[in-house]
């Protein structure tokens, strides 16, 4: 018998570590290649998806000006006073005091003693979910789903958040609404969406014992798309893809050889890939290069030196999670939710991920009737943040500069700069130092057009075309 002896050498055992981590930055850059092969001046469209797009003015014609206010910015620096100068859909200047630079027919609005700051982003939404207590029919109505989805976007939008991820919706429900919001047909944040959930028989989504209704896998209209095997996943992420997705989103459970294959798809048609997933699964998907892990499910301390040293970002979403927590005591009889956590263990995880040089972001995954609690669920969630080591400021730029960056958005949303597009609140207060000043909002303004204006919804009544 041929007797063969292998020895594991230490730079055997550091290549075998590496394989993953190179793939996963490997998979990324191919990813960021697509890229390179647009002109910096070329218009886009404004999602991630960067298609090309004819020149053409956005935003209401006209200039819009909020003099006398205290600006934050999202940069890093103190809040100071000046005057910001809207021209259609972009932010053309900011202005010291006392300085007037625009035309006479500009609008101008005094917000003397408020504060005027980027509009905060959710990432973490699923606007077409039905309440608690709708039936299974309604539930699975499309044109419920979308009725739904206006009704969600208004909550969010009179609250300030002007763009919401959305990780899983009702069939191309999102896809349209986000058509309708950038024609300004309807009033309410950006959508950038996700499609359907992807996840495996039996996965996170296609299971029983949750309190409310998650099961709707109907590949068409569902909320979820269940594959299987690595081409399987492969098509899931095209299938999303067609439809129009700004990200794709997947669910544990998967082999290592299907999140290998959607996380590879996806990059390469130039999207991020989050992952709702536990334990293990987290391993094994930061192994394959995904970008982001969404909720605070239980990992390893290893597993946290992984996302660092992968650079994989974190979407906690703490306050969904402590809604469950205070309504019924925990997950139960729920296959995906094998494990202990608590509120308390929660913000420890965040503070551990903090210490570690994770970069996350805020969202709050208001599933049910539970967007009823906007604003202060987005408050709430911000102020799990600061318990987690995070000064309010910092918090603040977390929910508006860098979830831009989660977004794949940065150069165009998240901060108060000349070119970027005009997405910007104004707050009776100063939530830079008192989080919840962020309910006194007076002024809510997403791609140059006013949405929200002295707690009113604002919706100019149309004008008639003449006739001919």
């Amino acid at each position: 018998m041929l007797n063969i002896s292998y020895r594991v050498t230490p730079v055997l055992l550091i290549i075998l570590f590496l394989c993953p981590l190179l793939l996963g930055q490997n998979d990324i850059m191919n990813r960021q290649e697509r890229w390179r092969f647009l002109a910096p001046s070329a218009p886009v469209s404004d999602d991630p998806r960067r298609m090309p797009v004819p020149p053409s003015p956005h935003g209401p014609p006209g200039t819009l000006v909020l003099v006398g206010g205290r600006i934050f910015d999202g940069l890093g620096s103190e809040s100071r006073a000046g005057t910001l100068v809207i021209e259609r859909n972009k932010i053309l200047q900011i202005l010291p005091p006392g300085v007037k630079n625009w035309p006479d027919t500009a609008r101008v609005i005094d917000v003397t003693g408020k504060t005027v700051m980027p509009g905060l982003i959710d990432l973490h939404t699923h606007i077409t979910y039905p309440g608690a207590h709708d039936s299974d029919a309604v539930a699975e109505s499309m044109s419920d789903a979308t009725l739904r989805g206006v009704e969600h976007l208004r909550y969010y939008i009179e609250s300030g958040i002007t763009s919401v991820r959305d990780v899983g919706s009702n069939g191309d429900a999102p896809f349209r609404l986000k058509v309708w919001i950038q024609q300004n047909r309807i009033r309410g944040p950006r959508i950038f969406a996700a499609g359907q959930m992807i996840t495996g028989t039996g996965g996170h989504g296609d299971e029983g014992g949750l309190s409310f209704n998650l099961v709707s896998n109907d590949p068409v209209t569902g909320r979820h798309y269940l594959a299987s095997g690595a081409d399987g996943w492969r098509e899931a992420v095209r299938q999303q893809f067609k439809r129009g997705a700004d990200l794709i989103k997947i669910a544990s459970h998967f082999s290592r050889a299907e999140v290998t294959a959607a996380v590879e798809e996806a990059h390469a048609l130039g999207l991020k890939v989050t992952c709702d997933c536990e334990t293990f699964y987290i391993q094994w998907a930061v192994e394959a290069g995904v970008d982001m892990i969404e909720h605070p499910l239980p990992r390893t301390d290893d597993t946290i030196r992984l996302m660092a040293g992968q650079h994989t970002e974190e979407d906690p979403t703490l306050v969904s999670y402590m809604m469950i927590f205070d309504r019924s005591g925990g997950y139960y009889d729920t296959p995906s939710r094998r494990f202990t956590f608590s509120k308390e263990a929660n913000v420890e995880l965040v503070a551990k991920m903090r210490n570690a040089g994770i970069k996350m972001g805020i969202g709050t995954d208001l599933v049910s009737d539970s967007y009823q609690y906007l604003p202060w669920a987005y408050i709430t969630e911000l102020k799990q943040f600061v318990k987690a080591g995070y000064s309010i400021p910092n918090t603040l730029e977390i929910a508006t500069r860098i979830n831009a960056e989660l977004l794949d958005m940065s150069d165009k949303l998240g901060t108060l700069e000349p070119g970027k597009l005009a997405d910007v609140i104004v707050v009776d207060g100063r939530p830079d130092l008192r989080l919840d000043d962020l309910a006194k909002l007076t002024l809510v303004i997403r791609d140059g057009y006013i949405q929200v204006e002295d707690r009113q919804l604002h919706a100019p009544v149309h004008s008639p075309l003449p006739m001919q």
